[in-house]
């Protein structure tokens, strides 16, 4: 695609006020200068680099519609509006007749502890997706038993006391979850648990409390209580994606 200039992306019919040239300049100076990065974090999202430029050329119209002014990181700004978009693509009904990758585990402890505001974002952001995905594909006891074992390293037989099965059926369960990512199959995420999982997820990750995220996962009523091994700090869990082509 074509470096975007103000004359090729701004949409025809905009009712938006058209800013000023020198506006307009800066603002893409600063998007250029993201787009490479954004460009990889959306492909990372929906596994593909068409849809990865539809994105990125979005997002681009996107920052030309925002009020700049009241924008304190542009950078962390461009990351968790690709990333919005992106999912939001990765939900629509027109990808899905197409095959989706098998998602993969990154190791995003680096960005746990940094307090670049932009690594922050990717990593909320690969968060935000994984999750996501998730959600759409799995029924609730297999979500919570991918994530425990993929995202927090629980044994099997850890996984059985928290969901009172068996270690045997704890393992089923997480075979047919990953089985189940490979579906095209998908269900709509409400909004408001998507982003309740995501914080408790990440209060998880970074503090090693898992009890607000057990209360997500599982309801009250069978939760186990059990605690956190020494081996699972914070910041050591690992967040599952779409595969880059």
């Amino acid at each position: 695609m074509p470096a975007p200039t103000p004359e090729t992306i701004t949409p025809a019919g905009t009712s938006a006020a058209r800013p000023a040239e020198g506006d307009l300049d800066t603002a893409l100076d600063v998007f250029l200068t993201q787009r490479k990065r954004l460009f990889r974090l959306a492909h990372r999202i929906v596994g593909d680099a068409s849809g990865a430029e539809d994105v990125v050329q979005e997002a681009w119209v996107r920052w030309q519609l925002t009020d700049r002014a009241d924008v304190k990181n542009p950078a962390a700004f461009l990351t968790t509006t690709t990333t919005r978009l992106a999912i939001n693509v990765v939900q629509s009904g027109r990808r899905r007749h197409e095959t989706p990758s098998e998602p993969r585990f990154t190791d995003l402890d680096d960005h746990a502890t940094s307090d670049d505001p932009i690594l922050c974002a990717e990593r909320t952001a690969a968060i935000e997706s994984a999750l996501a995905l998730l959600m759409a594909r799995l029924t609730p006891d297999r979500l919570a038993a991918y994530v425990l074992r993929k995202g927090f390293d629980y044994t099997y037989v850890e996984l059985a006391k928290v969901l009172r099965i068996s270690a045997p059926n704890a393992r089923v369960v997480v075979h047919r979850a990953q089985a189940r990512l490979d579906s095209e199959r998908e269900r709509p995420i409400p909004t408001e648990s998507h982003r309740r999982l995501v914080d408790a997820f990440r209060t998880a990750a970074d503090t090693g409390d898992l009890e607000g995220l057990l209360r997500l996962l599982v309801p009250e009523e069978r939760v186990h209580r059990l605690a956190t091994p020494s081996r699972r700090p914070a910041g050591r869990a690992h967040f599952p994606a779409r595969h880059a082509a």
